[in-house]
């Protein structure tokens, strides 16, 4: 998620247009900036990532999505053709 706004230990981060609040605290001994991507695991951010690693996990998390909905589709079909 990127980090838009930061206010001691907690920053607004937003990420494909969701916008969340998010703890820096396990990050307090890092420099957390306006405009970095952290990583954020159950309201937390836990790794603070460049731009190009943000990028490819999302397109990895899009592929990952595309292909259990392809899937999900395939069985619905099947479903109903057996019925």
């Amino acid at each position: 998620m990127k980090v838009m706004e930061i206010d001691e230990f907690m920053a607004r981060c937003e990420a494909k247009g969701i916008e969340r609040d998010v703890s820096l605290f396990m990050l307090q001994h890092e420099d957390v900036d306006v405009g970095d991507y952290v990583v954020v695991h159950v309201g937390y951010a836990i790794q603070k990532v460049t731009p190009a690693e943000a990028r490819t996990a999302w397109e990895i998390y899009d592929d990952m999505l595309a292909k259990e909905e392809a899937e999900h589709d395939m069985r619905t079909q099947q479903s109903q053709a057996n019925a």
